[in-house]
């Protein structure tokens, strides 16, 4: 799992964040494989701003909260974690600071996953979506919807940075422990 973020003792208040986002191998990045969409825009600050890689532009709302960024794939994947830029110092009252994480098969059966709460973040904040249960390390679902449900300061619209979505890196052979690639070492990876 990624430490970008400090998590309190509080269950799913977050504060602080990190200026990199520090990953484990075991993640591969889900999002390039998605449709994305928002519930509102400003001009010139649509969803392609959530993943152009550029710390310096940022997706902004317009409207009345609970402000969406939807995010859907064409099948079911497993999703880990999500990663928001997000940064007090520069948007402050645009920064969320409360924020649902939803999953389902469709925008008619969302279910939350997670929620938690921003306490001035500054950089990459991490949410997880494990469950309590520690079998439950990800989520099977085919939409992830955000919802920032609440900004600091009482700010009305909404600046996300970016976006990552993360999930686990599939083993190559099934039942596997190990992820040979030559044939020399395929041909003995089973005992008979």
């Amino acid at each position: 799992m990624a430490t970008e973020s400090s998590e309190s003792e509080e269950e799913g208040k977050i504060s602080g964040g990190n200026e990199k986002l520090i990953l484990d191998d075991d993640l591969r990045e889900m999002g390039k494989n998605a449709a994305w969409s928002v519930s509102s825009c400003k001009p010139g600050n649509g969803v392609n701003t959530l993943r152009d890689d550029n710390l310096e532009t940022y997706w902004q709302s317009d409207g009345l909260q609970p402000h969406l960024i939807n995010i859907q794939f064409q099948k079911k994947v497993r999703l880990q974690l999500v990663a928001l830029y997000v940064d007090f110092k520069l948007d402050e009252s645009y920064t969320p600071s409360k924020i649902s994480v939803r999953a389902g098969d469709g925008f008619h059966n969302l279910k939350e996953v997670k929620s938690v709460e921003l306490v001035k973040p500054s950089g990459w904040v991490s949410v997880s979506l494990s469950g309590t249960d520690p079998r439950e390390t990800f989520v099977n679902t085919f939409m992830l919807q955000i919802a920032m449900l609440s900004n600091h300061l009482n700010g009305r619209d909404t600046h996300i940075r970016q976006i990552k979505v993360y999930g686990p890196r599939p083993n190559p052979i099934p039942r596997q422990p190990f992820q040979f690639t030559s044939t020399e070492f395929l041909a003995y990876s089973t005992l008979r």
